[in-house]
């Protein structure tokens, strides 16, 4: 699965998610908000039992796979059905990471919002992926690029991104 749809995954669940049969690891696992049972790709998951409506209360698991359960959910119940509150969901994940991340302009505090792995390799293959066509080694404009490349293209996929970040 892509770095690109993994994100789109622990916005928007599964609704606008890749098929289980393409996940490749249980940090991507899909969990489904209207059924407490994981994928398979998730059995060997420490937080596979934890379902979209648990909280994430365990200080032993991961906190990507809750996490993404849970912002997945929010996507679905923001709007009424329409498009997801990227502003909303991605607050709310900030709040539940426990750290201070300026998502609005970070893509790397956006990536760990998520509970992903945020190295400068993932990104350089995110910038692959959203045809990033300058010098992956000067990260400052890479991630600068990064982070409006995703906005553009979380809004072109249903989500409802903020104006100010749409420029």
């Amino acid at each position: 699965m892509s770095i690109f749809d993994r994100i789109k995954h622990a916005i928007f669940g599964d609704a606008h998610a890749a098929p289980a049969s393409q996940v490749s690891n249980s940090s991507a696992a899909t969990i489904s908000p209207s059924s407490s049972a994981p994928t398979s790709a998730a059995s060997s998951s420490p937080t596979a039992s934890i379902s979209a409506s648990a909280p994430a209360a365990s200080s032993s698991s991961s906190p990507a796979q809750p996490a993404a359960a849970s912002f997945a959910q929010t996507s679905q119940s923001a709007g009424g059905g329409g498009a997801a509150d990227i502003e909303t969901i991605l607050n709310d994940a900030v709040k539940k990471s426990g750290q201070k991340l300026d998502w609005r302009h970070s893509i790397v505090d956006l990536m760990k919002a998520l509970g992903m792995d945020a190295s400068l390799e993932e990104r350089k293959e995110l910038a692959q992926e959203l045809d990033y066509s300058g010098d992956a080694h000067d990260s400052a404009k890479m991630n600068t690029f990064l982070h409006k490349a995703l906005m553009k293209k979380l809004s072109e996929n249903g989500g409802k991104v903020p104006a100010d970040l749409l420029d």
